[in-house]
């Protein structure tokens, strides 16, 4: 059973997303990442224990686009990033991740809590290639939450991706990190050029096996 994970946040950067599917129980990487958009907005909020500022979350039911990127994964390898992204082992509880029931609620529903808490509510953002978009966000609305900036390297990850997908110029990159909601205020468009104009083969991703 196939899905595209659709991240819109430091997990579009491969490198980034390598290191979640290194803890999966199934390590393969993605057969296929594309880029894609999506409706909604990318915010910042909450604060990471690892990059020490605010995490990304997608809010689909607000005005605007979030750029991202499909990775082609089993069911499975995104029931374990979610896991993963909760500080819990892949596989805690019923031993099967994210299932064909679950993923036949999500895609039946289009979005789905399965807690209360960040990146435990899943997203399906449509089909490519008749196979479900999925993501995962918090529960709450942009407009509902304290927002909060991320830091550089954090910022780094999601810019590398992005450029990483060959579909958006540096400028719209910039624009469009800079603008969204909780980075808009601290961070300029001219901030993220330098960090593309900067940008390492590796940016920095905060360890090994640390994640959030």
């Amino acid at each position: 059973m196939d899905v595209w994970y659709v991240a819109y946040g430091s997990n579009t950067h491969r490198e980034r997303l390598g290191r979640y599917l290194a803890a999966c129980r199934d390590p393969a990487a993605p057969r296929e990442s594309r880029a894609v958009e999506l409706d909604g907005v990318l915010y910042f909020a909450t604060e990471s224990a690892v990059w020490g500022g605010g995490r990304g979350f997608h809010d689909p039911g607000a005005a605007g686009r979030t750029l991202a990127r499909a990775h082609l994964l089993t069911a499975g390898q995104f029931g374990d990033i979610a896991a993963l992204e909760m500080y819990r082992q892949p596989g805690e509880g019923d031993g099967d991740g994210f299932g064909e029931a679950e993923l036949a609620e999500v895609v039946a529903r289009g979005c789905v809590s399965f807690g209360s808490g960040r990146y435990e509510t899943v997203v399906c953002a449509g089909e490519l290639d008749g196979l479900p978009m999925l993501t995962f966000t918090a529960p709450w609305a942009v407009a509902d939450v304290e927002l909060r900036a991320p830091a550089e390297p954090y910022l780094r990850h999601i810019a590398a991706g992005l450029r990483e997908s060959g579909a958006w110029s540096d400028r719209e990159i910039a624009r469009y990190l800079a603008g969204s909601p909780g980075a808009a205020g601290t961070w300029t468009e001219e901030d993220v050029l330098s960090f593309l104009t900067n940008l390492p083969d590796n940016p920095r991703s905060g360890g090994s096996h640390t994640f959030g």
